[in-house]
């Protein structure tokens, strides 16, 4: 089932990507008064309501677009490496057609405080002169041209509506009033566009909700926006040379083998010390929320470059986040038969031995070996991030876990130097993606940060979570579930403790003792 499809054209600075964060209630693109700062295609489904109550809800997919005809702003025509971005101009310009060209509605931004200027009259005349066979089908069979419709932005109250209507006078009809900022006729605006798009038809392909959420990070140049292309099979984003490119975290839906999946091209990652603006530093915060957001992570590793120490705590950062995650080593092809110092050939093995010398954190994730440009690797990369998501979401019984537990601290369990024996006074799953045991036990303080590695080896060993990040809470019993009844209370006399089938109440929930992780420093914002 596809979505009707909205593209938000205009000249730089117009409140394009606000109007996008707007209809997402999120902060989905970057907003910054920089000219240039949105560059690939960015994308996000919404949710719009009609103007009654007992109207359905209809989901459109909406792409903000590069500012059309200024690229660089004044002075930042070369980046921090003195790359000249102006080299960036064609394939930005190719972007925003392919938008155009797949759009269902054209959102033509104006700033109505500015007024309609030059390039807006320039960009007008772009959209008139469209191939009109790139229209949509309509219900004659026919092309039918893409509507367009002007939106003046920045309304931001009263005062300001009189400004509108000037926006008529590029042929498009009345404009569409808002202001993106302060949210006024934000409601007003939702509804013509409810009005104005195409209702979904079931036209029997894959549901347009991504079943798998992927988000791809990396250093700079690791090949991430390639990786995505290839699963995409389109130039779904900009790939270059220029470092850092990449700015936003672009959301790229894409089918593979009948589902619909979502992968996330995020910016590349660099010590915060080399941050060229605060562009970069909102594009580093974007690719850190697309980890958290996603269901998989896939860390790039360009096998022509070392693993350094950003490698190491961006490795880190996803086991923070407790991330199923696959270890993708893009552009093999180039890597693959060179010589080491010792003149010896270089192996898919050897290169595994060293990712897990240098990181040791992820020595459980699957490590495949790509080169996006061939295509090779890509669909093997997609078909292990499957078998880790569905990992994530499995179950263990209560009494498999007790039994389990009690095993193994029968055969090497914590104790004090006196001999006092931790018991077992409750194990039970509360949670998935990640895994989340609880086990309540009587002496808690005994789990050491060694301990508790060797109990989560053991449920990796054991337990259905091979290559997947398992949550291990290990707290003591407190009265609180006495009274709630999360622990029975034994019967007078000492008998036996009755069976235990209830759950537990995730917000009872102490924060993890040693979760497991790797000593050191783990924050991923720390210099070098």
């Amino acid at each position: 089932m596809s979505l009707p499809r909205i593209a938000i054209v205009g000249r730089p600075n117009v409140g394009k990507s606000s109007l996008l964060n707007m209809l997402a209630k999120t902060k989905v693109s970057i907003v910054d008064p920089t000219p240039g700062v949105t560059r690939d295609r960015v994308t996000a489904v919404v949710e719009l309501t009609g103007p009654e109550p007992n109207d359905p809800v209809r989901l459109a997919e909406v792409t903000d677009t590069g500012g059309y005809g200024v690229y660089t702003a004044e002075g930042g025509r070369f980046d921090d490496a003195g790359e000249d971005l102006s080299r960036l101009t064609d394939q930005i310009e190719t972007q925003i057609g392919a938008a155009v060209d797949r759009a269902d509605l054209i959102l033509f931004v104006i700033d109505a405080q500015d007024g309609v200027m030059a390039l807006d009259r320039t960009i007008a005349g772009l959209l008139r002169r469209r191939d009109p066979g790139k229209g949509r089908d309509g219900e004659n069979g026919r092309r039918e041209p893409v509507p367009i419709r002007v939106v003046a932005n920045k309304v931001d109250a009263d005062n300001w509506e009189a400004s509108a209507p000037e926006a008529a006078e590029l042929g498009f009809g009345e404009p569409l009033i808002v202001s993106a900022k302060t949210n006024f006729r934000r409601r007003d605006f939702i509804e013509r566009l409810w009005e104005i798009v195409p209702e979904v038809k079931d036209d029997g392909t894959p549901d347009a909700l991504p079943e798998m959420r992927i988000a791809l990070v990396g250093r700079r140049n690791a090949g991430k926006s390639t990786f995505v292309n290839a699963l995409a099979g389109e130039e779904r984003c900009i790939v270059s040379e220029i470092p850092g490119t990449t700015r936003d975290a672009i959301d790229v839906r894409f089918e593979l083998d009948g589902k619909t999946l979502l992968a996330i091209d995020t910016a590349g990652v660099r010590r915060r010390t080399k941050f060229a603006d605060a562009i970069e530093h909102f594009a580093f915060m974007r690719a850190q929320a697309a980890v958290r957001r996603s269901d998989v992570v896939l860390m790039l590793l360009d096998a022509t470059q070392e693993i350094a120490g950003i490698d190491q705590r961006l490795g880190r950062f996803v086991q923070d986040e407790y991330k199923p995650c696959v270890i993708v080593v893009t552009k093999w092809d180039l890597a693959e038969g060179r010589k080491t110092p010792k003149g010896q050939t270089v192996t898919m093995e050897d290169y595994r031995e060293y990712i897990e010398k240098e990181l040791p954190g992820l020595r459980r994730c699957p490590i495949v070996f790509t080169s996006g440009i061939e295509g090779r690797g890509v669909r093997d990369t997609i078909g292990l991030a499957f078998d880790l998501f569905e990992q994530s979401r499995l179950r263990v019984t209560t009494s498999k876990l007790n039994e389990f537990l009690r095993g193994i601290f029968a055969q090497r369990g914590p104790s004090t130097k006196l001999g006092t024996k931790v018991k077992v006074l409750y194990v039970s799953q509360i949670s998935i993606q990640p895994p989340t045991i609880l086990a309540v036990v009587n002496r808690p303080e005994l789990f050491t940060p060694e301990y508790e590695r060797y109990l989560l080896n053991r449920f990796h060993e054991e337990l259905p979570f091979t290559e997947v990040p398992i949550r291990l809470i290990i707290r003591g019993r407190q009265r609180a579930d006495e009274e709630d009844g999360t622990i029975p209370r034994r019967k007078r006399g000492g008998g036996k403790r009755p069976p235990v089938s209830m759950e537990i109440d995730a917000n009872l929930i102490l924060p993890v003792a040693g979760g497991g992780a790797d000593d050191g420093d783990d924050d991923l914002n720390d210099d070098e």
